[in-house]
């Protein structure tokens, strides 16, 4: 299966990405059941998380048959490498760099870098990115998404992050988004299992919500 073939799969299984930065690796593998019970198959560990490398290995290694198992906020090209080494299979950027991308691409992984204008998503596209990740969207209305969605490719998901609560999912669907990346409202450390799991919830039954 390609790259693209298994982001989309996992897309097509659950359209949301579960951002745990701050986990720890004593942590990470309860955090994940919890998500992955919720419905989630696509996990990212930001590079700027506690020993992030380890905690993506434990999370590869229990749920990587099931699950996308990554890394976030990947800035420089050689971390492409150390995320693979681990089992990791998903790099995603906050920016739009070229080199990071080409790197992921050329790993048989799965890149997801940031953008926020047309430019940049072009430019990551032609840089061979998977899928797109439109970031921060707090600045960016479903109106924003329905403009850039009539002339990016439609073959590429474009993934809205940043100030995203499961009562405002649907005016970004409706305007072309496909997906849906999740951090601080549905995991921060120090947050019980409990309530990760209810966030979590929460935010699957958003996606239903008329």
């Amino acid at each position: 299966m390609s790259a693209a073939e298994l982001l989309n799969q996992r897309l097509s299984e659950c359209p949301l990405v579960a951002i745990i930065r701050g986990v720890t690796p004593d942590e990470v593998e309860a955090v994940g059941d919890v998500l992955y019970a919720a419905g989630f198959r696509i996990i990212e560990v930001p590079l700027n998380s506690p020993d992030p490398l380890t905690s993506i290995g434990k999370l590869a290694a229990r749920l990587g048959d099931r699950a996308l198992i990554g890394a976030g906020t990947v800035l420089q090209p050689e971390q492409v490498e150390q995320v693979r080494q681990v089992g990791g299979q998903l790099i995603v950027s906050p920016n739009t760099y070229p080199a990071v991308i080409e790197a992921t691409v050329a790993a048989g992984m799965v890149s997801s870098p940031g953008y926020f204008t047309p430019s940049e998503a072009f430019e990551a596209f032609r840089a061979g990115a998977h899928a797109l990740k439109l970031f921060p969207a707090e600045a960016a209305t479903p109106a924003v998404v329905k403009g850039q969605r009539a002339v990016l490719p439609k073959d590429v998901p474009l993934i809205v992050v940043g100030g995203v609560n499961p009562s405002n999912m649907k005016p970004y669907l409706d305007a072309g988004a496909d997906g849906f990346g999740l951090g601080s409202g549905l995991y921060a450390p120090g947050r019980s299992l409990d309530e990760v799991a209810s966030a979590a919830q929460a935010y699957v039954a958003g996606l239903d919500r008329k």
